[in-house]
């Protein structure tokens, strides 16, 4: 097995393979699951007496979800996953997180003090043992951001020990083989944000950060390359034999495309996907963004770009344009906003148009 792939089993907890399974019932599942416990609703704070605000029904992956109440012992899966909730204010919801320790700084977002509030589960892959113990009510986790069939650890498996899932949109599964993503890459954001409001009552915090993360990048857009004057932009996850890149639906896509870039790889229907260094070759980016995380550095994987025969004569290797961005900025997450403004400075600084 390449070490990339290795690599992504490991750190991305088998992020990008395999088939939906058929999840049939689920939806009816979690609500028998989660019914039993409406009757507490009026002593949480999760709802005001005759508020009203429940049962909810959010739309996730195509499938509807009804809850009963607020989820209070979710466990997150993934840096940018946590920090949604953060994001949310909803730590308190939380039962914990789970992540590998290289996904970079956790300390310099306004949600950062999410990390001291929350129980950090295990730096290893999630699986059904942990869920139990940490007596969860809700996974919040993706198609290979955790759940994955070969690893028996799905949403249809953790609703027969009675517990909810909540998908990350961006890992959608799309029908088309292996493939993930159904929408824009910002909006599984902000429809993750906007459910997860639903979900949890607080809609009003929600609507404003969709507000400021829709207005962040407007403004960035604003002052973005247009026209002719933008870049060809590939975005380089990792591999050596083959590269781990974006496609359309992953959120490098929406943050490249609203920077300013024309990203090289807008064709491929699929989130995180494998391609041939002959694509690259042929479609000359003139940047390339680096995803910044785990076991090989982004200074090796510039190392590796410049000094990889078949690219010496791709622009952005000869022209030595290359930029880092972390993980968590590219992954969905609510950090993506804040990387279109700083992408969008990084393309007219390294191309000086």
């Amino acid at each position: 097995m390449p070490h990339h792939h290795r690599h992504h089993l490991r750190h991305h907890l088998r992020h990008h393979l395999r088939r939906r399974p058929a999840a049939l019932g689920l939806a009816a599942v979690l609500t028998l699951t989660l019914s039993g416990c409406g009757a507490q609703v009026a002593g949480t704070d999760s709802a005001k007496p005759g508020s009203g605000h429940y049962p909810v029904t959010v739309e996730n992956c195509g499938e509807k979800k009804t809850y009963e109440k607020a989820p209070q012992r979710v466990v997150t899966n993934d840096v940018g996953i946590t920090e949604i909730m953060f994001a949310l204010g909803l730590e308190k919801r939380m039962a914990g997180f789970v992540m590998p320790d290289d996904k970079g700084d956790l300390t310099s977002v306004p949600w950062k003090d999410g990390y001291t509030k929350t129980k950090w589960l295990s730096k290893k892959g999630i699986n059904k043992e942990l869920v139990l113990d940490a007596r969860a009510d809700l996974v919040f986790a993706g198609w290979n951001y955790g759940f994955d069939e070969g690893e028996g650890f799905t949403p249809a498996e953790l609703a027969k020990i009675g517990v909810g899932s909540y998908l990350l949109s961006e890992s959608c599964r799309n029908g088309r083989g292996t493939a993930r993503g159904v929408m824009a890459p910002l909006d599984a954001l902000y429809t993750d944000l906007l459910n997860l409001g639903r979900i949890f009552d607080v809609e009003d915090r929600a609507e404003a950060l969709v507000a400021k993360f829709r207005k962040q990048v407007a403004e960035a857009e604003g002052k973005a390359l247009k026209g002719a004057d933008r870049p060809r932009v590939f975005l380089y996850d990792d591999g050596r034999d083959k590269p781990f890149t974006s496609g359309a639906y992953a959120g490098p896509h929406d943050i490249i495309t609203r920077a300013g870039g024309d990203h090289v790889m807008k064709d491929l229907k699929d989130s995180w996907a494998t391609v041939g260094w002959e694509t690259v070759v042929a479609r000359d980016p003139e940047v390339i963004v680096i995803n910044d995380y785990g076991d090989t550095t982004a200074e090796q994987k510039r190392t590796f770009l410049k000094s990889y025969p078949p690219l010496a004569n791709v622009s952005a290797v000869k022209n030595d344009r290359i930029v880092v961005l972390d993980y968590v900025d590219l992954v969905e997450s609510p950090r993506n906003p804040a990387a279109v403004a700083s992408l969008a400075e990084d393309l007219r600084r390294l191309t000086g148009r």
